[in-house]
């Protein structure tokens, strides 16, 4: 396995639509890690020159992580939605976006990937063809599925993949599986416990680790590596916007919520996000209809109107380079693996 090669179960979880930079997972692969491309939003030419850039900066290790593409949401509904949002967007200074179904590039990537495969490709949004896993796989890449439920790790354990990453209800962004109802949300040592008598892949778990001690927790509980995304935001290597990295130094509650991309996703609460409870299900028309005041709103400093994905534990971030962090979280999960053994004595 891929992860034999890295000298720390430490995983960058893939931090799609900015924040991630070739500079952020080229820092964590040298620092022992793994550090993750992130190729959701991304043209097949954009994804290819960020690869290309990832691998100027570190000969180690790295994963590329894509979006399996869904159905289309309902029409009527997220026409509706466009209405309502409407005069948020104006004092944003923006229009409506275009609300449009694609599929995130994906044969182009597909063929990128191929051709020039990574040591890991991981897919979230859903589960890719058996046929592409083997492809893959074939060309010499590992493949990793994203499952967020017991059924969804059966059903991705059939596909025969490389591992599985095992996403809790704790995690920050979308809800990486196929379904994304809330209500289906396990929190992460439990769904970690009850997927790893299921399956027999190696697990990834990730969800609200935010410290050594919970990475040494989630590999007490069967994990071969911990997966973190919102820990690594407030890194200067991150491309996190200034709006966003201030809204990790606050207090608020985070939430799932729909309201900025139709897909179910965990960010910090805010005036839009409390707004707009009832947001239809419609990724990605709706993450294309309010694409444009999330941008004007980022660019003016506009936090009430922009996605702060984050998870439950985003209080605990730490504004430090990311080889630091990987160094410092390492360290606590042995201290914390210690104290703990030391508690049963032989």
């Amino acid at each position: 396995m891929i992860l034999d090669d890295c000298e720390l179960p430490i995983v960058l979880a893939p931090l799609a639509g900015g924040p991630a930079t070739p500079e952020l997972t080229a820092a964590v692969s040298n620092a022992g890690g793994l550090g993750f491309v992130a190729g959701g939003y991304l043209t097949a030419g954009q994804l290819a020159d960020t690869i290309a850039a990832t691998r100027a900066l570190t000969q180690k290790p790295y994963g590329v992580n894509l979006f399996a593409p869904g159905r289309a949401g309902s029409a009527e509904a997220v026409a509706r939605y466009a209405e309502l949002i409407a005069a948020e967007a104006a004092a944003a200074g923006a229009e409506i976006g275009q609300a449009r179904h694609d599929d995130d590039d994906w044969d182009a990537k597909l063929a990128l990937l191929l051709a020039d495969p990574p040591p890991v490709v991981s897919f979230t949004f859903g589960l890719p063809d058996e046929q592409i896993v083997r492809q893959l796989r074939a060309a010499g890449a590992q493949v990793w599925l994203t499952v967020g439920t017991v059924a969804e790790a059966a059903a991705a354990a059939e596909l025969d993949p490389d591992a599985l990453v095992v996403q809790g209800l704790e995690a920050g962004g979308h809800r990486g599986g196929i379904d994304d109802d809330p209500a289906a949300a396990v929190g992460l040592l439990a769904l970690l416990q009850l997927v790893a008598v299921q399956v027999r892949q190696p697990l990834i778990a990730t969800g609200g680790i935010a410290t050594g001690a919970g990475v040494a927790a989630v590999l007490s509980c069967g994990a071969r590596a911990a997966a973190l995304g919102t820990a690594f935001l407030d890194c200067p290597e991150a491309g996190t916007p200034t709006v966003h990295r201030a809204a990790l130094r606050g207090d608020s509650e985070t939430a799932y919520t729909r309201a900025f991309t139709g897909r179910t996703a965990r960010g910090i609460r805010n005036e839009f996000l409390d707004r707009h409870a009832e947001a239809p299900a419609g990724y990605p028309e709706v993450h294309h209809l309010t694409a444009p005041m999330r941008r004007a709103a980022r660019a003016t400093g506009q936090p009430e109107l922009v996605n702060l994905w984050a998870g439950q534990a985003y209080s605990l971030s730490r504004s430090v380079p990311a080889g630091e962090l990987v160094r410092a979280l390492a360290a606590e999960a042995r201290a914390a693996l210690a104290q703990a053994a030391a508690r049963f004595p032989a």
